[in-house]
């Protein structure tokens, strides 16, 4: 696996105090708006969390540890990892730390991948999130170091497309899932996912998300963390970084964002998005 060498662009210390904290974002706005992320962990641990997008990159170098679907994740250099949306996890540096690649493929992105090259018409589900695939790997990467580059846009969709085509075939699941319709429970939590999806720049109380579930609060409270590994509040921390994430991209200032979201104030946005993403707003915003 070759050494991993971070640029200097569009790079920020996540840590002052660990020089080997270090994060750097890029974008490829032409593949639904993919996000890329080149970073090196000795210290930084995030804090449980989802994406709307897919998680697809390879450690590089050390070893990451995370919880997901359960389960205690080891992923080491050379690792092909694959996380689908919406699941919860975490992330920390196992020992002396890790480097990797990482991509954010929309669900849309995979979907149009998956249905040219003949597997499917839908989004994939990956049944492994950690997997030994040297050739894969090594596909993925070469595609991240040409898009981080920004040079030949017809390299990096070359790159691009073979590498994730390859591992639609190899690690993807197509099948139809369970089309029976949600139980009773499951749409109500549904409904104040929806809630909190479409109104993140509120500040709801429980009593107000326990009326729209129609479940008292305890009720809710149990209930949704099983359905989604998180609670209320940390699941709209999330949908709030997501969408500070959209607008960061778009160019708006750390400062109209955190008022946009339904942050106190830019210090409070900027404790969530590093938790979440390895990175301060300011770092995001100039990929």
């Amino acid at each position: 696996m070759p050494d991993l060498v971070l640029p200097q662009h569009h790079c920020v210390d996540t840590d002052r105090h660990d020089p080997g904290d270090r994060a750097c974002w890029w974008r490829a706005r032409r593949h639904h708006g993919l996000d890329g992320l080149t970073a090196s962990f000795r210290r930084h641990r995030y804090a449980p969390h989802s994406h709307d997008t897919y998680v697809v990159g390879v450690i590089v170098s050390g070893c990451e540890v995370y919880n997901l679907r359960g389960e205690r994740r080891v992923a080491a250099a050379g690792s092909l990892n694959l996380i689908d949306p919406g699941e919860v996890h975490d992330g920390a540096p196992l020992e002396d730390g890790f480097s990797y690649r990482m991509t954010y493929p929309a669900p849309a992105l995979l979907a149009d991948l998956a249905n040219e090259a003949g597997l499917g018409h839908t989004a994939p589900h990956f049944p492994e999130p950690v997997v030994d695939d040297p050739l894969a790997a090594a596909a993925l990467l070469r595609a991240h170091r040409i898009l981080e580059g920004g040079g030949d846009p017809l390299a990096g969709d070359e790159a691009l497309l073979q590498a994730m085509t390859l591992i639609l075939r190899r690690h993807g699941d197509f099948r139809i899932g369970d089309t029976r319709p949600p139980a009773r429970s499951e749409a109500a939590v549904a409904r104040v996912r929806d809630y909190l999806e479409t109104c993140f720049d509120t500040a709801p109380e429980l009593a107000e998300l326990a009326a729209i579930a129609g479940l008292s609060r305890h009720h809710l409270l149990r209930l949704f963390k099983r359905e989604t590994g998180l609670t209320p509040h940390a699941y709209l921390t999330d949908c709030r970084v997501r969408a500070a994430r959209r607008l960061l991209a778009e160019g708006r200032t750390p400062t109209e964002v955190a008022l946009a979201c339904g942050f106190y104030d830019q210090s409070h946005l900027n404790r969530a998005f590093k938790q979440r993403t390895g990175s301060a707003p300011g770092a995001y915003r100039a990929a």
